[in-house]
């Protein structure tokens, strides 16, 4: 008798079946060829349960150009393997053909070029006609939501939130979890989240005072869908007083709770679930992890990292989906589920490459209402760019050279700390820079550019607290985003040493001198998780800088020395 370990490895046959990449027959097009809106949403309908993933679309309603990560480093055992590869090496894992559209979709190489010839991606009026096209062969496939949706633009800042709160209830979800949106403030969230016509989940979420799971969240959703009985448990980001300021939701504790994940999965199956599915912003790495320890999980829709994965990665009997960013992805997920197991799946990533699908007029009405009352202020050109813009990476981009450069310009500084958030849409060559382009990477509600003096020393020691949280062995202990980028300063980092070592040869760019421990520097910088920070919102920095250069020119950034041992 077959094994279920040797149904989800037929499972991953039948994914690859799908296409290479997981894709379709379009991902071996050439570049020049046409695509089709059938060829991106074809897909063979498989079992009795379908699952739509999105997520990180960090409120990007519009299309977008987004460059994937050039270097994104495993480390532990998770040195060389996916998400941990990028470039050549993906594309050769997934049978890539240079120049294609997933290679477009998939890659940074020849990202400039690529993105004249395929154009922007995402645009959430493309994503509700993939959703309605999807739910049109399966009505009642559950579409879930995993997180970073109520941050990240011009419109969503000054709404508090609201304009996405609209556009997503008309893409109607049937759950969501949480990161990015906490820093609304908990008022906020919680008013938000009493208005939603789906579950808010999140087991990891508690009340601070009393240790025990927050009233306005629940832990899971109890769903039905192709006559199977489905438990979907939420997963919020386990670090948000770390990642993020704690005092801006000091009601609320987090943390990943494995103890508590099982209680949620042996509660659920109880109740008669078949179907275990988390909806987690725990990032991949720690969904990896996660998957090892908690038994009976079917399915986890993984958020946070911004991986785009053509193919599920299997750990023990659990799948898991890694659905992109920014809209410009989502995934879809069949499983035959018998006898109260999952015996089996198809999976496909689809691209939402926006002048491939027709946007949904209802959709694209809605959008253009949310921001209608802002567009004068979102459309004037602030400057153009002659060098590619993008953030991605584990290091510096080019969005976050050209903020740091501000910084230090703008506010006198020796050196500038930019945050190593992965959100922010990309910019070709040629392109103009708008005021929301600028908004697109800077807007977060603490925004405001400090400027103070830090000793040598102390620069040192946040720059390992930082390269721990990113390249420490155990996922668990990483807790934060991307390496924190440096403007004026360059550095080299081991990161195969334990913490207190990965830092060495830290040098001022202007003079070529060493850090002296002892002396102090002039550093500006931005959001800051400390309470009470003064300076100038980011944004407005940053766009006096782009006004004064006119076109903005950067040269290809070599400051951080990369040692993989």
């Amino acid at each position: 008798m077959i094994s279920r370990r040797d149904f989800l490895q037929v499972g991953m046959a039948a994914s690859a079946l799908v296409g290479a990449s997981g894709f379709g027959n379009w991902a071996r097009l050439a570049a020049q060829q046409t695509l089709t809106q059938d060829q991106l949403l074809d897909f063979d309908t498989f079992g009795n349960v379908t699952l739509i993933h999105v997520t990180d679309i960090h409120a990007q309603m519009k299309p977008i150009y987004f460059r994937e990560p050039e270097i994104n480093l495993g480390v532990g055992e998770n040195k060389g393997k996916v998400p941990h590869i990028t470039g050549a090496e993906f594309k050769a894992r997934y049978g890539v053909a240079d120049g294609s559209p997933s290679a477009y979709a998939l890659t940074y190489n020849d990202f400039s070029a690529l993105g004249r010839e395929y154009g922007k991606v995402g645009g959430l009026d493309r994503v509700a006609t993939v959703v309605k096209s999807i739910r049109a062969a399966r009505p009642d496939a559950l579409l879930l939501d995993g997180g970073d949706t109520w941050h990240g633009s011009y419109t969503c800042y000054q709404t508090e939130g609201q304009d996405m709160v609209n556009v997503m209830n008309a893409l109607a979800p049937d759950a969501m979890t949480f990161h990015w949106e906490f820093t609304l403030g908990s008022d906020r969230v919680r008013e938000l989240i009493e208005g939603l016509p789906f579950a808010a989940l999140g087991q990891n979420i508690f009340d601070a005072e009393w240790d025990e799971p927050a009233e306005s969240f629940e832990s899971y959703k109890m769903m039905e869908a192709g006559g199977v009985k489905i438990g979907v448990i939420g997963q919020a980001f386990p670090y948000m007083p770390i990642a993020n300021p704690g005092w801006m939701f000091p009601e609320y504790s987090f943390g990943i709770r494995d103890e508590r994940m099982q209680e949620m999965v042996d509660e659920v199956r109880a109740a008669g679930a078949e179907l275990v599915v988390c909806l987690s912003h725990n990032g991949f790495d720690v969904d990896k992890k996660m998957a090892g320890r908690v038994q009976g999980i079917d399915v986890i829709l993984s958020g946070h990292t911004h991986d785009a994965l053509p193919e599920p990665v299997v750990v023990g009997d659990t799948i898991i989906i890694a659905s992109g960013s920014n809209g410009k992805f989502v995934s879809r997920v069949d499983l035959d589920v018998r006898d109260g197991q999952m015996m089996g799946f198809r999976h496909k990533l689809i691209p939402i490459f926006s002048d491939v699908i027709e946007a949904d007029a209802e959709m694209t009405a809605l959008i253009d209402e949310q921001r209608a009352p802002y567009l004068g202020e979102l459309e004037e050109v602030i400057g153009t760019t002659d060098t590619e813009l993008y953030r991605r990476g584990n290091f510096n981009g080019s969005w976050d050279d050209l903020i740091c450069d501000a910084l230090i310009s703008e506010r006198e500084a020796d050196i500038a700390m930019s945050p190593g958030v992965r959100w922010g849409p990309s910019l070709l060559p040629g392109d103009n820079i708008t005021r929301e382009d600028i908004w697109n990477v800077t807007s977060m509600t603490y925004p405001n550019a400090y400027r103070t003096e830090m000793t040598g020393e102390f620069i040192h020691t946040i720059l390992e607290d930082v390269a721990d949280n990113l390249f420490n062995p155990d996922p668990y202990y990483q807790q934060g985003g991307d390496m924190v980028r440096i403007g004026g300063m360059g550095y080299r980092i081991d990161i195969t040493k334990p913490q207190g070592s990965r830092i060495t040869e830290m040098t001022l760019l202007k003079t070529g001198e060493a850090i002296d421990p002892a002396k102090t520097y002039q550093v500006a910088g931005w959001a800051s998780v400390n309470e009470g920070t003064e300076g100038p919102p980011i944004w407005d920095v940053v766009e006096s800088h782009i006004r004064k250069l006119g076109t903005v020119t950067l040269d290809p950034n070599t400051s951080v020395e990369v040692v993989q041992g």
